[in-house]
């Protein structure tokens, strides 16, 4: 292969980093992508690549075809921030009162507009294509489903799907990769219980929702230490309990509400049938009625194990050792799962972390940022595994 793709994404240092601080400095949430989708989609067309808009909302395609048949690689990165104050003090601090890119997103955006740039430059070396998916609304699971809905995954159809994430749970230099089930699929839960409020000195006159609340926490907790094998792999929490207007007042009704993850179709379905069971019998246990509703988001993303040997075996080439490639799995959940369910894929953790200068905040909180190096080694990377798929081997 006679493409440096390390010299190459290090050139571009630079337009990366001054890329991802603009994203950065204005960040879209859910669906609301409009900007970053305008500037996404004129990058795009000035490279060369056929780019279709709207897709799922406000997604972009881009279509880089080379001068040879052979496979097409869809390549996805998300676009969207999170409804979150900033609370760092950076040159490129979020200019949206309660919005701020908290995962990462301007990173991903930016890495695979500097891909699509390196690729479009060397065209004559493309067997196939690289269909280069940019998708809102990853944080709310909504964004594959919709861009999928609207024939994302057609004409044409890819042979193979390929990502990464920046990782702060990762030190940088290193790499996250494993065969299988890396990141869980997220379900959530609400539920509605109600009975009979009245005056908290009289509660042999009520029906005490916020009891029959408590008891339903408890019980859910049992599903995962009792219902799943510990062999299996869930994490069920309840995160909100809403209810009462005053401090003697028994409520009329309590609202619960949650998320549960999962890695496989069976553990699903078991905690999907365990949740209704507990909340409609301890609901009238307690003689209270309870509305439950469950909607699971997206599945699980689950590496295929011969693109992801194949994928290392792209590492190695430019230089990243077999010490650096870290086994990294995580219950956090991605709904690029929806684009790897039929199309064998591999998806990967690009490490980003750096201790030394305070650039190790989990993702989602205010301060978090993420080391700028990892820009250019993501592209290298990036464009590595790719070109397994599309550059012939000279």
């Amino acid at each position: 292969m006679t493409i440096d793709f390390r010299a190459i994404a290090e050139a571009m240092r630079e337009e990366l980093v001054a890329r991802r601080r603009d994203f950065h400095q204005h960040p879209e949430t859910a669906f609301e992508e409009v900007r970053t989708a305008g500037i996404v989609a004129k990058e795009l067309q000035q490279l060369g690549l056929e780019v279709q808009t709207g897709v799922g909302k406000t997604g972009v395609i881009g279509i880089l075809d080379g001068d040879k048949e052979g496979p097409t690689v869809l390549v996805r990165a998300d676009m969207d921030a999170l409804p979150v104050t900033e609370a760092n003090e950076t040159d490129y601090v979020s200019q949206t009162a309660g919005k701020m890119h908290a995962c990462g997103h301007d990173g991903h955006t930016a890495v695979a507009l500097g891909v699509a740039k390196l690729f479009s430059q060397h065209r004559d070396k493309l067997k196939g294509r690289i269909k280069f998916v940019f998708q809102p609304a990853e944080e709310i699971g909504a964004g594959a489903k919709a861009m999928i809905a609207d024939g994302a995954l057609q004409n044409p159809k890819p042979d193979v799907s390929l990502g990464l994430h920046l990782w702060n749970s990762v030190p940088l230099g290193k790499v996250g990769i494993a065969d299988g089930p890396i990141m869980a699929a997220p379900s959530i839960f609400e539920i509605t219980i109600h009975g009979k409020g009245g005056h908290g000195a009289m509660p042999d006159e009520t029906i005490d929702p916020l009891v029959c609340a408590a008891q339903m926490v408890m019980a859910f907790q049992t599903i995962a230490s009792r219902n799943a094998s510990p062999f299996d792999q869930l994490a069920l929490s309840v995160t909100q309990i809403i209810t009462g207007t005053a401090k003697n007042i028994i409520p009329d009704s309590a609202y619960l509400s949650g998320t549960f993850r999962w890695f496989t179709p069976q553990i699903r379905d078991m905690v999907d049938k365990r949740m209704r069971e507990i909340a409609e019998h301890t609901a009238a246990a307690m003689g209270c009625t309870a509305d439950i509703q469950i909607a699971h988001q997206a599945n699980p993303v689950v590496n295929h194990p011969e693109v992801s040997g194949i994928v290392r075996g792209a590492f190695k080439k430019i230089g990243i050792d077999e010490a650096d490639m870290l086994h990294e799995r995580t219950t956090a959940a991605e709904d690029v799962g929806e684009f790897m369910t039929d199309i064998p894929g591999m998806f990967f953790f690009v490490g980003s972390a750096n201790e030394e200068r305070g650039l190790n905040y989990p993702h989602h909180h205010p301060r978090f940022d993420f080391d700028e190096d990892a820009l250019p080694l993501s592209v290298a990377l990036l464009s590595a595994a790719i070109a397994e798929y599309v550059v012939e081997d000279e």
